[in-house]
């Protein structure tokens, strides 16, 4: 007998296969005693752990702000492969919806798998060949990083320096193009350490006159104040998820033009970022149906998340959402004011979505911002970089951007000031 059933019952097809199956099962189960017998297993790291519970923050910071509840839900949701029918049929839908966020007809519109420095890093991997001439305005700590990363990728780069809390003008703009002549001009639409916003209008024309290509950061500005790709000429631009967008960071934005893309299809040697190349990106996320390629595995639900929070963005529609983000800003500006909280950038260049405050003389803002912290589960930003110990960061971004959060957070300054001050 085996396995209990008599021998004459079985063909001698069947009997094999069982006893070729028993035999493979036998060596497998030897191979791993003899695993077992030459590596001891190490338990000094097999800890308990109780299940996750984090604190029920508000968060008002510079971002992450707080996701919005149909994002998680939809980020809940069970998975499917990342070359399923549906997820490819979805992937159309989540590009066309940052077309409309980003306001562009770029056929090469895709949410790039990592944060908002991916693509960053995404763009300047791809159009960047060494020695080509890249010109970054530096107001605010993200130019720096862009030209670190621009660097990296052997660009000869070029800065264009302001003090943190002002922006470029169109004359000082084209001064630094005429005189750099650059292939690229990398500009922070919403500088994030600063709360600035960067005018636009004129700039992609500037761009042209010199033969320069505009590379644009949207990672602060994308769904919370208007954002023109194409009718401002931006060839090539990223944005974050985790700000006005209100989902979890770990997904970014990004879109490339036809310029942009012929300097891809144009390249000397191949992009210097395996992961990050878009001409291969493009097998997988934009080609057609038949032709279709595997890069990577996508985040599946991050990927959810993404198609819900941008269709929350088509529901409300652009016009409404810039609007509602400029209004809570305005609430909040005019609240600091009776606090006597003066704002570091004037009025006419701040970006409603972030806003930086001066800390008052003999007020130390990591005291007060631990303070609210600990006390209320709320969460601003101190200062970056040059403004760090100087500024707080309030952001009021996507689902946060309400009136009561705008209330909530003058309360709770306030009372961080006052206790603060009382034990001086």
């Amino acid at each position: 007998k085996v396995l209990g059933a008599p021998l004459v019952h079985m063909s001698s097809e069947i009997l094999c296969a069982m006893l070729i199956t028993m035999d493979e099962q036998d060596k497998e189960k030897q191979l791993a005693r003899s695993c077992v017998a030459k590596h001891a297993v190490n338990e000094a790291h097999r800890i308990a752990v109780g299940q996750l519970n984090p604190p029920p923050r508000l968060l008002l910071g510079p971002g992450p702000c707080n996701a919005h509840p149909r994002v998680l839900q939809a980020m809940s949701t069970h998975q499917v492969g990342h070359l399923d029918p549906f997820f490819l049929d979805m992937m159309n839908e989540v590009k066309e919806l940052l077309q409309y966020a980003w306001q562009t007809s770029n056929e090469f519109t895709v949410p790039i798998s990592g944060t908002g420095s991916a693509a960053m890093e995404a763009c300047l991997a791809n159009i960047v060949e060494p020695g080509d001439v890249v010109l970054i305005g530096c107001n605010g700590y993200f130019g720096y990083r862009l030209c670190d990363m621009a660097s990296r990728y052997g660009a000869d780069v070029r800065m264009m320096k302001k003090p943190w809390g002002t922006v470029f003008s169109l004359e000082e703009l084209e001064e630094n193009l005429k005189t750099h002549r650059p292939m690229v001009l990398g500009l922070v639409h919403a500088e994030t350490s600063t709360g600035t916003c960067q005018p636009m209008e004129g700039v992609g024309a500037l761009c042209r006159k010199y033969g320069a290509m505009l590379l644009l950061d949207c990672v602060t500005s994308l769904s919370g104040v208007p954002v023109f790709i194409d009718d401002w000429g931006v060839d090539i631009a990223y944005s974050g998820s985790q700000k006005c967008l209100s989902c979890p960071p770990g997904i970014a934005p990004f879109t490339m033009g036809p310029r942009a893309m012929a300097k891809l299809r144009g390249r000397k040697g191949k992009v210097a970022n395996w992961y990050l190349d878009m001409s291969m990106i493009a097998q997988y996320l934009v080609s057609k149906e038949a032709t279709r390629s595997y890069h990577h595995t996508a985040p599946i639900n991050m990927n959810y998340g993404l198609r819900e929070a941008l269709r929350i963005v088509s529901e409300e529609g652009l016009q409404a959402r810039w609007k509602r983000h400029r209004d809570n800003a305005e609430l909040l500006w005019a609240g600091l004011e009776k606090l006597n909280v003066q704002l570091l950038v004037p009025y006419e260049y701040r970006l409603p979505s972030l806003t930086t405050a001066i800390i008052p003389p003999g007020v130390d803002g990591k005291a007060v911002s631990a303070y609210i912290l600990k006390k209320h589960n709320i969460e601003i930003g101190n200062g970056l970089g040059e403004l760090a110990g100087k500024c707080w960061r309030f952001g009021m971004m996507g689902y946060n951007s309400r009136p009561d959060n705008v209330a909530t957070l003058l309360a709770v300054l306030e009372d961080g000031l006052k206790n603060f001050r009382s034990k001086l």
